[in-house]
């Protein structure tokens, strides 16, 4: 039985807020600066595809994470993402 429209902004939100508060609570405070500012911006705006992509996003390790926003190691194709780069403009980060 498909969703409502009201259950699927439910179940939507609820991911916003997840994604937030993991956002957040990375362990590592520079990552939890970088997509915790991100995530306050811009997550309630997210649809479905960029949540999905946002969550992919919160299950890279930080050192992996940091080490791309730093530029000290190259993002992997299937994570360099139209929203990667946007959290890289968010914070005035500028890749090669």
């Amino acid at each position: 039985m498909p969703l409502s429209t009201q259950d699927a902004n439910s179940q939507l939100d609820s991911r916003r807020r997840r994604a937030k508060f993991r956002a957040w609570h990375r362990g590592m405070k520079e990552m939890d600066l970088l997509l915790g500012q991100y995530a306050d911006a811009h997550v309630a705006t997210m649809g479905a595809d960029d949540l999905d992509t946002f969550e992919s996003l919160l299950e890279v390790l930080d050192r992996d994470l940091f080490k791309w926003f730093t530029g000290e190691g190259p993002v992997p194709a299937e994570q360099d993402t139209p929203l990667f780069r946007a959290i890289c403009a968010h914070h005035g980060i500028t890749r090669a």
